[in-house]
């Protein structure tokens, strides 16, 4: 895979990275379900012997339990690989997530996420929610003296929107944003790319294949074999989960069969189309996948060496238009 560089850092990367949030185990409230340590590491394994060269996890995902992981996998490897890691999200009373910036618990955070990957500096350090809005200038002012004291080379956000890019930036270079992208879900095409190709900030879109739904695997059937801990599951009311129960979960499987029709004939599955089409925006440097086991990324990272042609593009756009109409 070729390299890209990511905005304004000296960090050069794959298209495509590996994403850890899936081997952070049930035992939390964004949980995918029971995860095997040794799943994780050699999901983590399988994506770095793809040629994947950096990977993204956060104190969130398993509350540490993610970063571990990546850690012990990395020693395993034995080579060089770029991390990525995000603060700002506490566990509360029950193990779910809560959202939080501030300058005394990204100090703690950051402790903590240096010791589990077991290393000197963090090559990117992420906020990951700007919550709550007022604590974003103290938050970033922390990351930039993190930068300065060596703790971390490269200062970035997660999910700002950008006014808030643009608060950030007045104290200093946003390295780079990473916010939710994929065929079922374009927001920031309207704001947040505008913003990161004006100020040569980097983009890492994670969800390219919508936690899951856009792989091409999701069947009525797997659907009902969704363990009860996974967050898709349970949390119906969420828009990605929602797709899974009705009313919306008829015209998605025909969405699903619309663009497997549209991959099938270039050799290529659901999952790596939807991956390839959000590379194909000159603004994303590169897009995170997830994997729990082995057998599930070497597929996927094949996306990062697909140019979806302009009739594939526009067979695309066809297929989600009518999809938004049969959900509108």
């Amino acid at each position: 895979m070729q390299l890209r560089r990511l905005g304004n850092t000296d960090l050069h990367l794959t298209p495509i990275g590996i994403g850890t949030w899936a081997i952070g185990g049930g035992d939390w409230g964004m949980g995918w379900g029971p995860q095997e340590e040794q799943d994780s590491i050699d999901a983590i394994l399988e994506g770095l012997e793809s040629g994947i060269n950096w990977i993204d996890t956060a104190h969130a995902y398993g509350f540490g339990l993610a970063e571990e992981m990546v850690s012990k996998a990395l020693r395993q490897w034995g080579r060089p690989a770029i991390v990525a890691t995000k603060c700002g999200v506490l566990p509360d009373e029950k193990q779910f997530p809560r959202r939080l910036i501030s300058r005394r618990t990204i100090l703690e955070e950051v402790e903590g996420s240096l010791r589990r990957l077991r290393v000197e500096t963090i090559d990117l350090y992420q906020l990951h929610w700007p919550e709550p809005d007022a604590n974003v200038e103290e938050a970033w002012q922390t990351l930039l003296d993190l930068q300065a004291q060596g703790k971390i080379r490269w200062p970035a956000v997660s999910n700002f929107s950008a006014a808030q890019l643009q608060r950030a930036a007045h104290l200093g270079p946003v390295a780079s944003l990473q916010p939710r992208y994929s065929l079922l879900n374009r927001q920031i095409e309207t704001d947040q790319m505008p913003w990161c190709a004006a100020n040569n900030c980097g983009m890492l879109v994670y969800s390219p294949m919508e936690s899951g739904l856009l792989t091409g695997k999701v069947t009525d059937e797997w659907i009902a074999a969704l363990p009860p801990n996974d967050w898709r599951r349970h949390k119906p009311e969420h828009p990605v989960a929602a797709l899974l129960h009705p009313p919306k979960k008829a015209p998605f499987l025909q969405l699903v069969a619309r663009l497997q029709d549209i991959a099938r004939p270039s050799g290529h599955s659901v999952g790596q189309l939807a991956v390839a089409w959000t590379l194909a925006r000159p603004e994303v440097t590169s897009a995170i996948v997830g994997a729990r086991r082995r057998g599930q990324i070497s597929e996927i990272a094949q996306a990062g060496d697909w140019r979806l042609s302009a009739e594939e593009l526009i067979a695309i756009e066809t297929a989600m238009a009518e999809f938004k109409r049969a959900t509108a």
